[in-house]
Protein backbone atom coordinates (compact mmCIF):
# COMPACT_ATOMS: atom_id res chain seq x y z
CA UNK A 1 0.00 0.00 0.00
CA UNK A 2 1.37 3.44 -0.85
CA UNK A 3 1.09 6.11 1.27
CA UNK A 4 -0.98 8.51 -0.80
CA UNK A 5 -3.82 5.61 -1.06
CA UNK A 6 -3.58 5.23 2.73
CA UNK A 7 -4.36 8.67 3.39
CA UNK A 8 -7.71 7.84 1.52
CA UNK A 9 -9.04 5.83 4.51
CA UNK A 10 -11.38 8.37 6.93
CA UNK A 11 -13.95 8.23 9.24
CA UNK A 12 -17.44 7.73 7.69
CA UNK A 13 -16.03 5.51 4.84
CA UNK A 14 -18.66 2.77 5.86
CA UNK A 15 -21.49 5.09 6.84
CA UNK A 16 -23.33 3.79 3.92
CA UNK A 17 -23.55 0.66 5.69
CA UNK A 18 -25.67 1.54 8.49
CA UNK A 19 -29.21 0.46 8.39
CA UNK A 20 -31.60 -3.09 7.52
CA UNK A 21 -30.36 -4.87 4.44
CA UNK A 22 -31.54 -8.02 2.48
CA UNK A 23 -28.92 -10.05 0.88
CA UNK A 24 -28.40 -12.73 -2.26
CA UNK A 25 -25.30 -14.15 -1.63
CA UNK A 26 -23.86 -16.15 -4.24
CA UNK A 27 -20.95 -18.64 -3.07
CA UNK A 28 -18.43 -20.86 -5.11
CA UNK A 29 -18.80 -24.07 -3.72
CA UNK A 30 -14.95 -25.66 -3.32
CA UNK A 31 -15.60 -29.23 -3.73
CA UNK A 32 -17.65 -29.19 -7.27
CA UNK A 33 -17.14 -25.47 -8.48
CA UNK A 34 -21.29 -24.93 -8.13
CA UNK A 35 -22.41 -21.79 -7.23
CA UNK A 36 -24.39 -22.27 -3.93
CA UNK A 37 -27.30 -19.53 -3.92
CA UNK A 38 -29.27 -18.01 -0.86
CA UNK A 39 -30.68 -15.08 1.21
CA UNK A 40 -29.77 -13.39 4.36
CA UNK A 41 -30.08 -9.89 6.34
CA UNK A 42 -28.04 -7.84 8.39
CA UNK A 43 -28.31 -5.18 10.32
CA UNK A 44 -25.44 -2.61 10.49
CA UNK A 45 -24.30 0.38 12.67
CA UNK A 46 -21.56 3.27 12.47
CA UNK A 47 -20.12 3.58 15.77
CA UNK A 48 -16.83 5.54 17.29
CA UNK A 49 -17.94 8.77 14.97
CA UNK A 50 -17.57 6.71 11.76
CA UNK A 51 -14.13 5.62 13.06
CA UNK A 52 -16.13 1.94 13.08
CA UNK A 53 -18.62 -0.12 11.55
CA UNK A 54 -20.53 -3.03 13.01
CA UNK A 55 -22.59 -5.72 11.01
CA UNK A 56 -24.44 -8.23 12.33
CA UNK A 57 -25.20 -10.98 9.31
CA UNK A 58 -27.99 -13.41 9.72
CA UNK A 59 -28.62 -16.16 7.16
CA UNK A 60 -32.17 -17.68 9.16
CA UNK A 61 -32.64 -20.64 6.56
CA UNK A 62 -28.67 -22.34 7.61
CA UNK A 63 -28.89 -21.48 10.85
CA UNK A 64 -25.84 -18.94 10.54
CA UNK A 65 -25.29 -15.53 12.26
CA UNK A 66 -21.72 -13.60 12.14
CA UNK A 67 -20.92 -10.03 12.93
CA UNK A 68 -18.24 -8.02 10.31
CA UNK A 69 -16.69 -5.15 12.45
CA UNK A 70 -14.86 -3.07 10.66
CA UNK A 71 -12.44 -0.56 11.97
CA UNK A 72 -10.62 3.06 10.87
CA UNK A 73 -6.31 2.93 12.40
CA UNK A 74 -6.51 6.50 12.43
CA UNK A 75 -2.57 7.13 12.42
CA UNK A 76 -2.28 5.23 9.38
CA UNK A 77 -5.17 6.20 7.38
CA UNK A 78 -5.92 2.37 6.43
CA UNK A 79 -9.42 0.46 7.76
CA UNK A 80 -9.24 -3.19 8.91
CA UNK A 81 -12.20 -5.60 8.39
CA UNK A 82 -12.40 -8.28 10.36
CA UNK A 83 -15.09 -11.25 10.54
CA UNK A 84 -16.92 -13.19 13.69
CA UNK A 85 -18.64 -16.23 13.28
CA UNK A 86 -21.10 -17.00 16.46
CA UNK A 87 -20.44 -20.09 16.53
CA UNK A 88 -17.26 -19.84 17.54
CA UNK A 89 -17.33 -16.03 19.02
CA UNK A 90 -13.56 -15.60 17.73
CA UNK A 91 -11.93 -12.53 15.93
CA UNK A 92 -10.52 -13.58 12.87
CA UNK A 93 -7.40 -12.18 12.46
CA UNK A 94 -5.93 -10.81 10.73
CA UNK A 95 -8.44 -8.33 9.29
CA UNK A 96 -8.22 -7.40 5.74
CA UNK A 97 -6.83 -3.87 5.23
CA UNK A 98 -7.76 -1.55 2.67
CA UNK A 99 -9.55 1.83 1.88
CA UNK A 100 -11.93 3.46 -0.63
CA UNK A 101 -10.98 5.13 -3.82
CA UNK A 102 -13.73 6.49 -6.38
CA UNK A 103 -16.27 5.14 -4.45
CA UNK A 104 -15.01 1.29 -4.06
CA UNK A 105 -13.99 0.09 -1.43
CA UNK A 106 -10.69 -2.56 -1.13
CA UNK A 107 -9.41 -4.73 1.49
CA UNK A 108 -6.68 -7.60 1.23
CA UNK A 109 -4.91 -10.03 3.54
CA UNK A 110 -2.74 -12.41 3.29
CA UNK A 111 -3.96 -15.94 4.69
CA UNK A 112 -3.12 -19.77 4.38
CA UNK A 113 -5.43 -22.62 2.04
CA UNK A 114 -3.89 -25.52 4.09
CA UNK A 115 -0.69 -25.23 3.37
CA UNK A 116 -0.14 -23.04 0.35
CA UNK A 117 -0.26 -18.98 0.76
CA UNK A 118 -3.10 -17.45 -0.90
CA UNK A 119 -4.34 -13.64 -1.22
CA UNK A 120 -7.83 -12.93 -0.33
CA UNK A 121 -9.44 -9.81 -1.51
CA UNK A 122 -13.11 -8.45 -0.10
CA UNK A 123 -14.48 -5.23 -2.72
CA UNK A 124 -17.70 -3.02 -1.60
CA UNK A 125 -19.09 -1.57 -4.68
CA UNK A 126 -22.24 -0.24 -6.54
CA UNK A 127 -22.62 1.52 -3.91
CA UNK A 128 -25.88 3.71 -3.76
CA UNK A 129 -28.64 5.12 -1.19
CA UNK A 130 -30.80 1.49 -2.46
CA UNK A 131 -27.67 -1.13 -2.25
CA UNK A 132 -24.51 -2.21 -2.86
CA UNK A 133 -22.78 -5.16 -3.47
CA UNK A 134 -19.77 -6.78 -1.79
CA UNK A 135 -17.52 -9.47 -3.56
CA UNK A 136 -14.87 -12.17 -2.67
CA UNK A 137 -12.04 -13.13 -4.39
CA UNK A 138 -8.85 -15.62 -3.77
CA UNK A 139 -5.55 -15.26 -5.36
CA UNK A 140 -3.22 -18.11 -5.30
CA UNK A 141 -0.56 -16.62 -7.68
CA UNK A 142 0.55 -13.52 -5.79
CA UNK A 143 -2.23 -11.23 -6.92
CA UNK A 144 -1.44 -11.59 -10.58
CA UNK A 145 -4.84 -13.33 -10.71
CA UNK A 146 -8.07 -13.46 -9.06
CA UNK A 147 -11.04 -15.78 -9.00
CA UNK A 148 -14.48 -14.67 -7.45
CA UNK A 149 -15.52 -17.06 -5.29
CA UNK A 150 -18.61 -14.97 -3.01
CA UNK A 151 -20.82 -12.24 -4.19
CA UNK A 152 -23.51 -10.47 -1.84
CA UNK A 153 -25.82 -8.08 -3.62
CA UNK A 154 -27.44 -6.01 -0.49
CA UNK A 155 -30.81 -4.35 -0.91
CA UNK A 156 -31.95 -1.57 1.83
CA UNK A 157 -35.08 -2.37 4.00
CA UNK A 158 -34.70 0.79 6.23
CA UNK A 159 -32.15 3.71 7.24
Amino acid sequence: MSDDIQALARPGDFDFLAGEWRISHRRLKQDSGEWDEFTGEATCWTILNGAGSVEELRIPARNFAGMGLRLLEVEHGVWSDFWVNAKSGVLTLPGMAGWFRDGVGTFEADEMDDDQPIKVRGVWDRITPQGHRWHQAVSRDGGKSWDVNWTMEWVRVTA
